[in-house]
């Protein structure tokens, strides 16, 4: 048997050392857990790369569409099934932070979409209609 540390009133109490109801307010993780997010996951990734392989959009706009919407439900299922996070977990901080999340994304891949679009419509067709007037 174990000692806990002495308490305010002096008195040292045996430590419980089977912690009955520690955590039992926080996830209950299980494998069987892990395995659903661990086989979402995986389709959240096939799925996209299908679609890009087997052309199935005749448009490139409507097939990235359909890949940010894939990515955003794949973050939402990492968050779940292997961070833990929901609205009720630590007093709503982990709310806060899927919001953060969130916006740090929607800045991310807009901010992408808006450089790689204006990389190629500024700059690729210049450089292609100025080499013949290159010496």
């Amino acid at each position: 048997m174990s000692w806990a540390v002495a308490y305010p009133d002096g008195v040292r109490r045996p430590h419980d050392e089977g912690h009955a109801g520690a955590g039992a307010a926080g996830p209950h993780v299980t494998l069987r857990g892990y395995v659903t997010g661990f086989i979402v996951a995986v389709l959240l990734t096939a799925i996209p790369f299908w679609l890009v392989m087997g052309k199935a959009f005749s448009s490139g706009g409507v097939t990235a569409a359909v890949i940010l919407i894939f990515a955003a439900v794949q973050i939402v299922v990492h968050m779940v099934y292997f961070l833990h996070m929901d609205a009720k977990s630590e007093g709503g901080w982990n709310l806060l932070a899927l919001l953060f999340t969130v916006m740090l994304v929607v800045i991310a891949l807009s901010g992408s979409l808006w450089v790689m679009y204006h990389l190629n419509h500024n700059m690729m067709p210049d450089s292609m209609m100025n080499m013949h007037n290159m010496p």
